[in-house]
């Protein structure tokens, strides 16, 4: 068992949150805040842990899905359906400054891990709640996974080509930025329980379809005075920031997106492509424009090298990008420059390679210290040191299986 104690760094030093949460949100929400220094408990269950463990591919038997999603973090093991365990619980809750839920609404309150249990425990405490519809409404109770949250959101709607069906991103994607708004949550709870003299915590309540249907802030207001329902657009997007968003392929096979947000962006297009700037001045001749431009940027990119194609757009003030692969983004100078590719010591593994901490807050960086830790890794350190319990109480827990 862990007894580590590495010194931690970043902006949220001192926090302590305790997860019972599985899978991605919940637990990526707590990650987050774990890179920047905060310390957080995973609670899994004694038998297998959290089925994150076991998701996405392995090596020699170790998930390495699991050593990102997991890192920076203390493993126990707890078996909420005694009463043993729930009193446990709520002792990590008394602990802690917030906690993350991520079962059904029935299953918390069974926990006493609701809203209202939980201010009884500990009134300071913050309670970020993410489930599948929410845990306010008609379908409290209905399981959810984020990509049945993104389809709600409206997102995979718009994802992919007008004669084609819709598409769902490459990656967890409505989990993912449920993770990040729920860690944005927390923080903004955490800045106003500092101002507030009583230091009440409050209650967040995320369903996996809000944050992505947030994000797409223009949707509603066009449909609302509109009458327009934006649909899939291929790479040009819905609807677009200026006269040119689309991804074009090289003379080597190679894929470039290109992307315009102001009118000297697009004037620059055009030079690059050695039409008269002048005729794309305006907003409305960029629009007129705009199918021009994109033919242009096609046919000149199918003449040119990937590397030649970025070298004259750089020197033209043309905006772009080759579309990365994991190599490219290895082998890429500025995310070097930047540090955002982490080396870990892993117990099972060696050194690994997985992402910086992102944000980085320059003044106070955290840091990626652990990846993802054996299931009940640190049982005696949170159980012992952190709550209080004797060697004898643990061993007592241990022999029942609480623990």
């Amino acid at each position: 068992m862990s007894t580590e104690s590495t010194e931690r760094t970043g902006p949220l030093t001192g926090v302590k949150i305790v997860e019972f949460a599985q899978v991605i949100a919940g637990p990526l929400a707590g990650t987050l805040m774990a890179d920047l220094g905060a310390d957080v408990v995973h609670v899994e269950s004694p038998i297998g842990g959290d089925s994150a463990r076991y998701m996405g591919p392995e090596k020699d038997g170790h998930h390495l899905w699991w050593k990102v999603l997991g890192r920076n973090k203390r493993s126990v093991t707890l078996d909420l359906r005694v009463d043993d365990g729930k009193a446990l619980a709520h002792r990590l809750v008394q602990w802690a400054d917030v906690v993350i839920v991520t079962f059904r609404a029935d299953t918390v309150v069974k926990y006493g891990l609701d809203w209202d249990s939980i201010q009884k425990i500990n009134p300071s405490a913050t309670l970020l709640q993410i489930s599948g519809y929410g845990a306010r409404s008609s379908k409290k109770n209905s399981p959810g996974f984020g990509k049945m949250g993104e389809a709600r959101s409206g997102v995979v709607n718009l994802t992919g080509f007008e004669d084609g069906p819709p598409v769902h991103t490459g990656f967890s994607h409505g989990d993912a930025i449920s993770g990040l708004m729920g860690a944005f949550a927390v923080t903004a709870a955490l800045n106003k329980r500092e101002r507030d003299p009583q230091r009440r915590g409050e209650w967040i309540d995320l369903a996996l379809s809000d944050t992505l249907l947030r994000l797409i802030e223009w949707q509603i207001i066009l449909r609302d005075q509109l009458d327009i329902i934006p649909e899939r657009a291929g790479n040009q997007l819905a609807v677009a920031p200026a006269a040119v968003v689309n991804v074009y392929r090289a003379a080597d096979g190679g894929w470039i997106t290109v992307t315009s947000g102001t009118p000297r962006s697009v004037m620059n297009i055009a030079t690059l492509l050695g039409f008269d700037a002048q005729e794309f001045a305006t907003n409305a001749a960029q629009i007129a424009g705009r199918q021009k431009l994109d033919d242009g940027l096609r046919e000149w990119m199918s003449r040119h090298d990937t590397a030649e194609c970025l070298a004259q757009m750089e020197a033209t003030g043309v905006v772009g990008s080759k579309v990365f692969n994991v190599d490219d983004i290895l082998a890429d100078p500025i995310f070097k420059e930047r540090e955002l590719i982490a080396t870990v010591p892993d117990a099972d593994l060696g050194e690994v390679r997985m992402q910086g901490v992102i944000p980085q807050i320059v003044t106070n960086p955290g840091t990626v210290w652990r990846t993802g830790p054996e299931l009940g890794a640190d049982n005696a350190l949170v159980y012992g040191q952190w709550l209080g319990l004797d060697e004898a109480a643990l061993a007592d827990l241990t022999e029942a299986k609480v623990i």
